[in-house]
């Protein structure tokens, strides 16, 4: 059962992402653990302008199993530039911008911990306690938007991006790459911005 007020709430965040002109970010990584790395990154704005879409290279080769997912090879990355080489303009992208992630603890952490591989700092708002009135999760705001409540986790159920976007009828594109997934993200906050309906009680 949806609640109504949640909602309305969701709804009002979703408005004010758009109005603020928020970046919507996404990574891929060579995995989840804690020497996984960045191997793409992408930011666009809520007007659909991208403002970063590069592949990065890593330290050492892209896992077996994270090409299976995101599909990029340790041959698609051998001239990308390393996170050395886009930190600054990444950070000077950012910077006391708000900033909007599907799925924003995962983000931030390898995009942290990436840096922190070449001794570099962090991004600020991107460390180990987020900005949380300037890092933004979509991933949380479409459960409570949804309302599909989790009696096992005790929360609203997580979406996979995909089929939040199925959900909201938002075109699913490359998924499992950056720029793809930035887009079908502004498509959820886009459907979460309007005046709700029953579509996806």
């Amino acid at each position: 059962m949806v609640d109504p007020a949640r909602r309305a709430a969701i709804n009002r965040q979703a408005c004010a992402w758009l109005e603020a002109n928020a970046l919507i970010l996404d990574t891929e990584t060579t995995g989840l653990g804690d020497d996984a790395e960045v191997v793409e990154i992408a930011v666009i704005d809520c007007a659909g302008n991208v403002l970063l879409d590069t592949l990065v290279r890593p330290s050492g080769p892209v896992p077996a199993e994270a090409v299976a997912i995101h599909g990029i090879t340790d041959a698609m990355l051998a001239d990308a530039p390393t996170w050395s080489e886009i930190h600054d303009r990444f950070c000077c992208l950012v910077e006391g911008r708000q900033v909007v992630i599907y799925s924003r603890e995962f983000d931030a952490r390898l995009i942290s911990q990436t840096a922190r591989r070449y001794g570099l700092p962090a991004p600020k708002g991107f460390d180990q306690v987020l900005d949380d009135d300037r890092i933004h999760c979509a991933m949380h705001a479409y459960a409570a938007f949804r309302g599909e409540w989790s009696e096992e986790k005790g929360r609203y159920r997580w979406q996979k991006l995909s089929a939040a976007a199925e959900q909201q009828g938002v075109t699913v594109g490359n998924a499992h790459r950056a720029l793809g997934d930035c887009v079908m993200t502004l498509g959820i906050i886009r459907a979460m911005s309007c005046s709700f309906d029953d579509k996806s009680v």
